[in-house]
C-alpha cells in the first residue's frame, strides 16, 4: 500500500512537471510561429479616388469606375486598377506588379519605376512610358490604344489578342519580344532586344 501511495504520487508529479515545461514551451513556438508570418498578410490597402502626392502605401486599388491620379507615390506592394477606372501615375515607384482587368484606362510614365510586371488585360487603352519594369509588360486582349515606348525592361514585352493598335518604339528589353493575334498589327522600331523578336513583332 505505501509502495503504491508513493508511485501514485510521484506519477502525478512528474505530469505537473511536464505541463509547467511544456507550456513555457508551446507558447514559445506559438510566438516564433506569429514572428514568421509574412509581413504582407497585414498590409493596408489604400483606395484611391482623386489624387495622391508623394506619400507611400502598402497595396493601392483604384475602385470600378475610379480615376486616380499619382504623383511621385510609392506603393510597397501590388497596384490594382478594377473595372472601368483610370489611373494616370507618373514618376511613381511600386515595388510589385501593377495589375488592370476591363479598366478604362492606364497610363504610367515620366521615369516610373516597377518591381514586378505591368499586366493590363481585357480594357481599353494603356501607356508605359519612360519606364523601368523589372519584370514583363503584357497588354492582352485590350480594345483602344496601346502605347510601350522607350521603356527599359528587364523581362518580356508580350503583346497578343489586342483589337487596339499598338505601338512599341525604342525599348531596351532583356527578354523577348512577342506580338501576336493583334489586329491592327501593331508598329513599332528601334527596339534592343536581347532575346527575341517574334510573329507581328519580328521587325521591330
Amino acid at each position: 500500500m505505501p509502495n503504491r501511495s508513493i508511485s501514485g504520487f510521484s506519477q502525478r508529479h512528474r505530469r505537473r512537471l511536464t505541463r509547467r515545461i511544456r507550456s513555457p514551451l508551446a507558447a514559445g513556438i506559438a510566438l516564433v510561429a506569429l514572428t514568421m508570418v509574412p509581413a504582407i498578410l497585414f498590409a493596408e490597402e489604400t483606395r484611391c479616388r482623386g489624387e495622391l502626392g508623394a506619400v507611400t502605401v502598402d497595396n493601392l486599388r483604384v475602385p470600378d469606375g475610379a480615376r486616380c491620379t499619382l504623383s511621385r507615390t510609392r506603393v510597397k506592394g501590388t497596384l490594382k486598377v478594377e473595372s472601368g477606372a483610370s489611373l494616370d501615375a507618373r514618376g511613381v515607384r511600386v515595388d510589385g506588379n501593377v495589375q488592370a482587368e476591363n479598366a478604362r484606362q492606364v497610363l504610367l510614365g515620366q521615369s516610373s519605376r516597377i518591381g514586378g510586371s505591368v499586366q493590363i488585360k481585357q480594357g481599353g487603352s494603356a501607356s508605359v512610358l519612360d519606364s523601368h519594369v523589372e519584370g514583363d509588360i503584357q497588354y492582352d486582349a485590350n480594345g483602344s490604344s496601346l502605347r510601350a515606348n522607350d521603356n527599359r525592361v528587364g523581362g518580356n514585352v508580350q503583346i497578343i489578342g489586342n483589337d487596339g493598335r499598338a505601338e512599341i518604339y525604342r525599348n531596351t528589353i532583356d527578354g523577348n519580344l512577342q506580338c501576336k493575334e493583334n489586329s491592327p498589327r501593331p508598329v513599332g522600331g528601334g527596339n534592343k532586344v536581347r532575346g527575341n523578336k517574334e510573329d507581328q513583332c519580328s521587325a521591330f
